[in-house]
């Protein structure tokens, strides 16, 4: 089964969906639901699980407070592949992450490239000469400072289907 680690910010869904329709046009795929993966875990054998729920018991999770920062793209402005919103106060996400990584040690690779945010898009096409523009334009699309109370964290199943992703809540911390 494919599993990720997350926070979901569902209370910002909808101004999430009215951030994706300022994303200029390109060939993207746009997400239905909205979170904060703070650890990809992949494809795991049925057998791991029962570890995994109580190797995460081990976080300790203080709710917090989370605030939208600016947008940008990954992995490069060159080679664009996702448009995102971070995420300010991103030590306490840092300090969280690091927490799971630390709980899951000798069992998953330490991801070291940790970077909070939301995925507003996957791109799969630009036109090379319209890349410069776009870049302006996911850049100048102004984010209210909207913030949300993050109550706790989340194993997640992922099930890819043709339509898109569909998750299911495996288990809740905090």
């Amino acid at each position: 089964m494919r599993l990720f680690i997350a926070l979901e910010l569902e209370e910002l869904a909808d101004y999430f969906k009215e951030l994706q329709q300022k994303v200029p046009k390109a060939k993207a795929t746009y997400p239905k639901q909205f979170h904060l993966t703070l650890k990809f875990l992949g494809d795991v054998q049925d057998n791991k699980l029962a570890e995994i729920k109580e190797k995460l018991k081990q976080v300790k999770f203080e709710p917090f407070q989370l605030k939208l920062g600016k947008t940008g793209v990954f992995p490069s402005e060159k080679f664009i592949r996702v448009v995102w919103v971070g995420l300010e106060d991103g030590e306490k996400i840092k300090k969280l992450q690091e927490q799971i990584e630390k709980a899951l040690e000798g069992i998953f690779e330490k991801d070291s490239r940790f970077h909070p945010h939301i995925t507003l898009a996957r791109i799969k096409f630009i036109e090379e000469d319209k890349k410069e523009e776009f870049i302006k334009s996911v850049k100048a699309i102004e984010i209210e400072p909207k913030e949300t109370k993050i109550k706790n964290f989340k194993l997640i199943k992922s099930i890819l289907t043709g339509e898109g992703p569909v998750y299911e809540d495996l288990e809740v911390y905090g």
